[in-house]
């Protein structure tokens, strides 16, 4: 028996090799080394020197542009994330009723989250181009003057805020599936008790549904921190700084300047700020989340 239990384990770790190989060399390796060279000075080319909290220091009280970078990402996160989520929700409940051709619907309004986000970025280039872009050209024929969008320092900001709504379909399936999980009961006693149907959302599908949210919630604040290709392709973090992300001005000293041990201690820094708001939403759940019981 004994024999037999440590072949099968042997041929299950056998199975999950590669994966085990691939997560050590190019994730576990790069994340622990990442700790050391935050405290170095470090530029690829020559090894490493020990700088000790330098950098971490000179982040803090030396770099504007890491103030600005973390300030557009929080303002980022605040508007997009429960913008995403007020989104997400509405969509669902629309495409959680019985009309006809209702998987054709979900079809349209899922796509946009599959395209590349690449292709994304490139499209909304030319939509919100202030000159030739459909967005300005169709304000213009209602007789309003569309604004530079992405030129703009004011608007830049908003339009990859409104531009992040694209993919919302995303999270609409999350929500369609919870609003699939919620008992057919708890409407039928709510009825019972003579509510009506705004009643029923505040007080049986949206509590019902705080799970779900809590988990988008999560997810959300960690792909906002994490903004980097829209603004990459896009603005270059421009015009004036204005979408200068946290993500995009860690690839910009890690990449630009070679400077990888500034940009560890960024990462390490973000990693922080991340954890940080999470475990105050998880410590928050308590108040909002309603698992069933």
């Amino acid at each position: 028996m004994r024999s037999k239990f440590l072949r099968e384990n042997l041929t299950g770790y056998g199975f999950i090799a590669p994966w085990l190989i691939g997560f050590l060399l190019f994730t576990s390796f790069p994340f622990l080394s990442s700790i050391y060279l935050s405290f170095t000075r470090y530029n690829i080319v020559t090894p490493p020197v020990w700088v000790g909290g330098q950098n971490y220091k000179m982040l803090l009280h030396d770099d504007p542009q890491f103030h600005t970078a973390l300030w557009v990402t929080l303002r980022f996160a605040a508007v997009s994330v429960p913008l995403g989520i007020v989104c997400g929700v509405a969509l669902a409940l629309l495409l959680n009723q019985n009309v006809r051709g209702l998987s054709i619907y979900r079809t349209i309004f899922f796509l946009p989250s599959i395209v590349p986000t690449v292709a994304t970025a490139t499209i909304f280039l030319w939509l919100l181009n202030p000159e030739i872009g459909l967005v300005n050209g169709m304000l213009h024929k209602i007789g309003i003057e569309g604004p530079a969008w992405l030129l703009d320092p004011k608007w830049a900001p908003w339009s990859l805020i409104m531009m992040s709504l694209w993919g919302v379909g995303g999270s609409m399936v999350i929500y369609l599936a919870g609003l699939k999980d919620i008992p057919a009961y708890l409407y039928e006693a709510a009825l019972l008790d003579g509510a009506n149907p705004v009643q029923r959302l505040r007080h049986v599908t949206i509590p019902m549904l705080t799970p779900v949210i809590f988990f988008n919630l999560i997810m959300g604040v960690i792909g906002a921190f994490q903004y980097f290709t829209e603004a990459y392709v896009m603005t270059k973090g421009g015009p004036e700084d204005s979408t200068l992300y946290y993500a995009l001005y860690l690839f910009q000293r890690a990449w630009r300047y070679l400077d990888m041990g500034y940009a560890s201690a960024l990462a390490w820094v973000l990693f922080a700020v991340i954890m940080t708001i999470n475990i105050v939403l998880f410590r928050s759940q308590k108040k909002w989340v309603h698992y069933g019981s």
